[in-house]
């Protein structure tokens, strides 16, 4: 990153063939954490960034459909959600956005990185917006991985929040079959998992099917869903799994009545508290064309990916 006059720029490798440059008015932190890369930018087009190991994680413009859409359908498609965990999540938006739900009686957060949860509470109060200081909540920093396997505590909703499967990533560890058995296992009866992953289109498509088909080796229901994500430049996947419900076929109705009768114990109803989410939202994140259906079908021979350039921040 050239740190002269503004703006600077921030230019994030896709492939050898693919950057996106982003003008930035100020670098509010750079540095490594005990775990990996950090930066958090200002940015002139989408405001404050959060960047780790040289992808963007979140920015302030619309981490909002970000985090609604992970949140949301599987809390919506719970009948009665009270006890959450999340893996990851460092920036406290997931959170943030899990705190609405007035049945919610405990949240257990789990970040590996003290440092980088610091940061946030610090320089995104945008994000998490107080929600760590919500007496229902639990954070603890330590390892996700750990967490599952120690725990006898057992969850309505696991939503896994952390960074791509980068090879030699501290989350790799979290996008393993042995990892989602043990998360099985910590799910109670119509308990949902969520799991961000990964770019899924027609041209992009590979991360996301290996975890969809990791997943589908331990849960027998298993759901692909996508929103474009305007600061990632791409439709961005996530998975839901479960012994069942399922949220792509939750009727309008339903959802609808769910929207309006949830949310804080005192406030508005959650559907008021909302910018990206509603019924048509869902039903539009649940409908996928043609192409990502044949590919998750296995209908097509697996795209070979092209060559990687240097990822990071320059």
């Amino acid at each position: 990153m050239n740190q002269g006059k503004p703006p600077f720029w921030y230019s994030e490798t896709g492939t050898s063939h693919e950057f996106h440059n982003f003008s930035v008015k100020a670098c509010l932190f750079m540095g490594r954490t005990a775990f990996q890369d950090v930066a958090i930018l200002d940015t002139y087009e989408y405001g404050k960034m959060l960047i780790i190991d040289g992808r963007t994680q979140s920015a302030e413009d619309d981490e909002y459909i970000y985090h609604e859409a992970l949140v949301h359908p599987a809390m919506l498609t719970h009948p009665n959600p009270r006890q959450v965990l999340i893996i990851g999540g460092g920036e406290g938006a997931t959170l943030r956005e899990v705190l609405l739900y007035g049945s919610v009686e405990h949240v257990v957060m789990v970040d590996l990185d003290r440092e980088l949860v610091e940061l946030c509470q610090k320089l995104l109060p945008e994000w998490h917006e107080g929600a760590f200081e919500d007496p229902r909540v639990e954070l603890l920093c330590a390892d996700g991985k750990a967490y599952v396997e120690e725990t006898r505590s057992t969850f309505d909703v696991i939503l896994i929040d952390v960074c791509d499967a980068l090879e030699a990533g501290p989350a790799l560890s979290l996008y393993t079959e042995s990892f989602y058995r043990q998360v099985r296992e910590r799910l109670r009866p119509g308990g949902l998992l969520v799991v961000q992953a990964m770019e899924l289109s027609g041209l992009d498509y590979k991360d996301h099917l290996a975890v969809r088909d990791t997943l589908l080796q331990v849960f027998p229901l298993v759901r692909s869903y996508t929103t474009f994500i305007p600061s990632f430049w791409a439709e961005w996947g996530f998975l839901v799994a479960s012994d069942g419900p399922d949220p792509a076929v939750l009727s309008r109705d339903l959802l609808l009545e769910r929207l309006s009768a949830r949310g804080p114990a005192a406030g508005p109803a959650l559907a008021a508290q909302l910018d990206f989410y509603d019924a048509d939202a869902h039903a539009r994140m649940f409908t996928l064309p043609k192409d990502v259906k044949a590919i998750l079908n296995h209908e097509v021979p697996p795209a070979e990916a092209p060559p990687e350039g240097p990822s990071g921040v320059s």
